[in-house]
C-alpha cells in the first residue's frame, strides 16, 4: 500500500516535471520569436505548447500588419506537430484576393488570447 503511494506521488512529480518543461521550451520559443523575429526553427509541438499553458499562438499579416490569436486546440494538425510548420498555412483572410493570400508571420504564444474579436455589427443595425 506505502509502494502504491509513493508511486502515485512519483507519477505526479515527473507529470509536473514534463508539463513545467514543455512551458520553458514554449517560453523560450515565443521571446526569441517576439524579440529576434526569428528563427522559427526549431520550435516546440502543438501538444508541448498546450501541455504547458501557452495555448494561443499570435500571428501577423505580413502586408496589412492585422494581428489574431488563433487557438492551438483547434488546429487541425497532430499534436507532435512542431509549430514551424503551421507558418506556411497562415494566411491573411481581410486582404485575399483570387489569386494570392499573403502570408502570416508568428509572434508569439500567450496563455490567454490578447487580441480581442471585433465586435460584429449588423448592417442594417445602428451603430
Amino acid at each position: 500500500m506505502g509502494a502504491k503511494i509513493h508511486a502515485q506521488g512519483a507519477r505526479e512529480r515527473a507529470r509536473e516535471a514534463v508539463r513545467e518543461a514543455d512551458r520553458a521550451e514554449a517560453k523560450a520559443w515565443s521571446v526569441r520569436m517576439e524579440g529576434y523575429g526569428g528563427p522559427a526553427q526549431p520550435s516546440p509541438t502543438i501538444g508541448q505548447c498546450i501541455n504547458g499553458g501557452l495555448g494561443w499562438l499570435e500571428v501577423e499579416c505580413a502586408r496589412c500588419k492585422t494581428r489574431a490569436s488563433l487557438p492551438l486546440d483547434a488546429i487541425r494538425r497532430r499534436a507532435d506537430t512542431p509549430l514551424w510548420k503551421l507558418e506556411a498555412s497562415l494566411k491573411c483572410r481581410s486582404c485575399r484576393s483570387t489569386r494570392y493570400a499573403p502570408p502570416a508571420r508568428m509572434i508569439k504564444l500567450t496563455a490567454v488570447r490578447q487580441i480581442t474579436p471585433y465586435k460584429w455589427v449588423h448592417p442594417t443595425e445602428e451603430r
